[in-house]
């Protein structure tokens, strides 16, 4: 069973979780593999029925104390740019498709995904371009996140959101 975790952290992003459930995203997701769809929803005021079929199950929650079994359990993690959630996703080791907000205004977000984008640890992509994303990533490309480096991190994080030269 191949399972897809998309989150949202603590926020909404609700154009992010109508697009992983639209039916053409699903599709993809289905002729991936995937048969398992869990969507940590946050705040967000959309919000997917969850159901069960036999070859597809969707389960949808707000928050959970931990997201650490999400993520163990996930073939593929789909999340919002938070710093949070890539960090705690790339340690696992988890493939990542990161869908920036462009509704965000300074959007501290997009350099960060795509910094680490041009460093081969993740794609991203911005909702629209969710489904032509799924269809033509080829995960095996993806470079494996240097565990233990939480101080390379931040200064990379102080760099790009201006903190630091």
């Amino acid at each position: 069973m191949k399972r897809a975790f998309v989150t949202v952290g603590t926020t909404s992003f609700d154009d992010l979780v109508a697009r992983v459930v639209a039916n053409d995203t699903v599709q993809i997701l289905k002729s991936l593999g995937y048969n398992h769809l869990v969507l940590q929803i946050g705040r967000g005021t959309v919000v997917p029925e969850p159901f069960s079929t036999e070859p597809f199950t969707l389960d949808v929650y707000r928050y959970k104390e931990s997201l650490k079994e999400d993520l163990q359990q996930a073939d593929l993690v789909i999340s919002h740019a938070g710093a949070g959630s890539c960090l705690e996703s790339l340690e696992k080791g988890k493939p990542l498709v990161v869908v920036v907000n462009e509704k965000l205004m300074n959007n501290h977000q997009f350099e960060l995904a795509k910094q680490l984008h041009k460093e081969g640890h993740l794609f991203y992509c911005t909702c629209s371009m969710l489904p032509g994303l799924l269809q033509s990533m080829d995960l095996s490309t993806l470079k494996c996140y240097p565990p233990g480096q939480p101080e390379k991190f931040s200064a990379f994080l102080d760099k790009v959101v201006g903190l630091q030269k």
